[in-house]
């Protein structure tokens, strides 16, 4: 005997929905938790931002169908705040994690290093202004990515690499820049990869 109406022609329609909500809400809280640690820097907050894009990540895959409009723009408008904001945090966790680099920071948001010259020691500051490039670079990425131009993702690479060649003969520099710039772009990538499973 069935009951009526049936449970699997209610679920059917709803499930999606369901799913879409889940996965907007997750972004919500993981966009939450990186707003809370920009103002104070705290480790927990990222690893739970990341986990829970990573959920959502896999949440929009279960439907295996597009999202109406609405939940397009919603989804779309909190993945790409959260690729923009939420690389920063993201980059100095994984280049805490990585490097047990003796640089020091800047005023200027760059590394100091230092060099021996004939003059002696002597200290300069390299990649300067990387909060403000990393801001761009995510925006840029995550923007070609939802804009279905993936290709986009080379040119920006490149451009990035050539501005800063100069900067980078200091290991110290070099590997600051290979980690945060991964980093960075990868985690922009899963933002806006969220929006495009989707679209569709």
């Amino acid at each position: 005997m069935t009951s009526w109406p049936p449970i699997a022609a209610l679920l059917g329609p709803a499930l999606p929905r369901a799913l879409w909500v889940l996965a907007l809400l997750m972004l919500v809280a993981a966009l939450g938790c990186i707003v809370a640690t920009l103002r104070t820097p705290r480790r927990p907050l990222v690893y739970c931002a990341a986990g829970l894009l990573a959920a959502s990540f896999i949440v929009v895959l279960l439907p295996a169908q597009h999202a109406p409009l609405a939940f397009r723009l919603l989804i779309g408008l909190v993945a790409l705040a959260l690729a923009v904001l939420g690389g920063w945090p993201a980059s100095q966790l994984v280049l805490a994690l990585a490097t047990r680099s003796t640089t020091e920071p800047s005023a200027h948001g760059g590394i100091l290093v230092r060099a021996l010259t004939p003059e002696g020691v002597t200290t300069r500051e390299v990649l300067r202004g990387g909060t403000t490039i990393g801001l761009l670079e995510r925006f840029a990425a995550a923007g070609t990515i939802m804009a279905g131009f993936p290709e986009g993702l080379a040119v920006l690479i490149a451009i990035k690499g050539v501005g800063r060649f100069t900067e980078l003969e200091q290991p110290e520099a070099r590997e600051r820049f290979l980690i945060g710039t991964l980093t960075s772009i990868v985690w922009a990538c899963v933002c806006a990869g969220t929006f495009r499973i989707v679209a569709g």
